[in-house]
């Protein structure tokens, strides 16, 4: 069964069940941050939604800029690792614990999901199209959040826990140097996950009223 199976049900016999599996999807996307490295479903399987995700995330012009690198078991340690070294070099050490925490907890997930923005096409697009050059950057970094909540919302229905993190711009030169990332890539965002064992925080909502608008 494939992931649009798994959203919408096969051949969408049912679209009210549909429904209801993505808006709560939507609401069971949390922040989770005690995660392990157990394994919740087969490699295979999480190649597959991340490919599914990159694929149909909707983009300006269609422009398709969004990379993806997906790192698993001691490369996705590596990653916590360089990480971890980096910010050794400008926090305090008698105040890096709380950072070493946060980096232990990320490092003992299953695997980290990189986001990347090719400047190649952004850059492309601008040339092409210069009456919206100004815009062509803000399209992009729209669309990869776009992807990044769809991987995110696709990872919390396969059983797994992930939160967004954001190390870069410091981190950058050292993780295009180690997975040998082409030049014009920006990272964007770093998403740890793993199997949940620690549930999400409290989360307050504020008003509706106030957020949102409707006009007849």
């Amino acid at each position: 069964m494939g992931i649009m199976d798994t959203l919408f049900g096969a051949g969408n016999k049912n679209s009210e069940a549909a429904a209801t599996d993505f808006y709560a999807a939507v609401a069971g996307r949390r922040s989770i941050y005690g995660i392990s490295n157990e394994q919740v479903v087969s490699d295979e399987r999480i190649h597959e939604v991340i490919n599914h995700a990159v694929k149909h995330t909707p983009s300006s012009f269609n422009s398709q800029s969004a990379r993806v690198v997906v790192l698993l078991g001691d490369q996705h340690k590596k990653l916590w690792e360089i990480t971890t070294n980096t910010l050794k070099a400008i926090v305090p050490a008698d105040q890096f614990a709380p950072t070493q925490e946060k980096m232990n907890a990320f490092g003992a997930g299953y695997g980290t999901v990189l986001f990347f923005e090719d400047q190649t096409v952004v850059e492309g697009l601008q040339k092409q199209f210069a009456a919206y050059a100004d815009n062509f950057p803000v399209w992009s970094n729209q669309s990869n959040g776009m992807l990044q909540f769809v991987i995110w919302t696709s990872l919390e229905l396969e059983g797994f826990g992930a939160s967004l993190q954001h190390y870069n711009p410091l981190i950058d030169e050292a993780v295009k140097a180690e997975w040998n990332i082409p030049a014009g890539w920006k990272l964007l965002a770093q998403m740890p996950f793993g199997k949940p064992v620690a549930p999400a925080g409290e989360k307050q909502f504020g008003s509706m009223e106030e957020r949102v608008k409707v006009f007849k």
